[in-house]
């Protein structure tokens, strides 16, 4: 079987379980992108490894694990709060900033405290590429179980979007807001995908001129500005069908952010394999290398449509 049947084949399989995983939220969609994180943490040490780093795989893995919670606790932080309130009764949670803050003050000290009993050479360079890989995945893809878990009546403005009166939200209301969440991440993988393989197929059809060689000698601009395109396009269809409360101005951010930070991320991981001596991250997915190949993009992008829609649009 070609390369390009088997990513084929892996992608009919598995697309549809990430979609389904997706509209489903709640626990399956955190339990999904904890797996998908745990796993681009191992291969993100795997790279420091080939350079001749020894980062704590463990600790590592439960930094970036725990990172991910975070983003799923809020969701569950905001219905307890919610329901303690209405009963008069007021329990301090700590804030998202807070949460995190108090997660790498406990890991910085624990990092270095078992970097001084392994007896490993390197000692920076272990604790940096720890902190390093548990970071770079750990709050990236947090923020992707962040951004689902955004549409809720408890941290969605729902008064500016339906003709709700009083404090009770509608189940009805309730219920197409959460899934408006979800059709928001799948638009986000949709446009990534969508990205990739337009950049590919027309930078095979008209690519004259490479766009970094020193990384990704085969990129091109050709490509890389249908892929922008492309995922432009795929935020503002999604607009018009399935997303309403988004405004051709928030559709075209989105689309610019995955279409040209996806892209950057695409880059940056490929300069990572580039200096640890490695075509792949992994040979996990058949056809398509490592976890982290598959999800280099998302990585940069859904930091980036979190902040913009929880921060700015909302």
């Amino acid at each position: 079987m070609s390369n390009l049947a088997t990513r084929v084949l892996v992608a009919v399989v598995g697309i549809p379980v990430i979609l389904l995983v997706t509209m489903a939220g709640g626990f399956y969609f955190y339990a999904f992108v904890l797996l998908i994180a745990l796993l681009a943490i191992r291969e993100v040490f795997a790279l420091a490894q080939a350079k001749g780093a020894s980062p704590q795989v463990g600790a590592g893995m439960t930094i970036g694990g725990l990172l991910v919670t975070v983003f799923a606790y809020f969701k569950v932080r905001s219905l307890i709060l919610g329901g303690l309130l209405e009963r008069g009764i007021h329990v301090p949670f700590p804030s998202m900033a807070q949460s995190f803050l108090m997660l790498y003050l406990v890991a910085f000290p624990l990092l270095m405290t078992i970097e001084l009993f392994r007896g490993r050479t390197g000692a920076l360079a272990n604790i940096a590429t720890t902190l390093f890989g548990a970071s770079y995945v750990g709050l990236s893809l947090g923020s992707l179980v962040g951004l689902r878990e955004l549409f809720i009546p408890e941290d969605f403005p729902v008064y500016a979007y339906f003709p709700v009166h009083g404090t009770a939200v509608p189940d009805d209301v309730a219920g197409l807001l959460y899934r408006w969440g979800g059709y928001t991440v799948i638009a986000l993988f949709t446009s990534i995908w969508v990205c990739d393989s337009a950049a590919y197929f027309a930078g095979r059809a008209f690519g004259r001129h490479r766009l970094f060689v020193r990384v990704s000698p085969n990129k091109t601009w050709e490509g890389a500005a249908a892929g922008f395109l492309a995922a432009v396009g795929v935020f503002q269809v999604a607009r018009m069908l399935l997303l309403p409360y988004m405004s051709v101005v928030d559709a075209l951010v989105c689309g610019i952010i995955a279409g040209g930070c996806g892209q950057i991320g695409d880059l940056a991981e490929s300069l990572l394999k580039r200096d640890a001596g490695v075509k792949d991250s992994s040979s996990l997915i058949p056809g398509h290398g490592g976890v982290l190949d598959r999800f280099d993009s998302l990585l940069f992008v859904a930091p980036l449509v979190f902040v913009y829609l929880d921060f700015i649009v909302f």
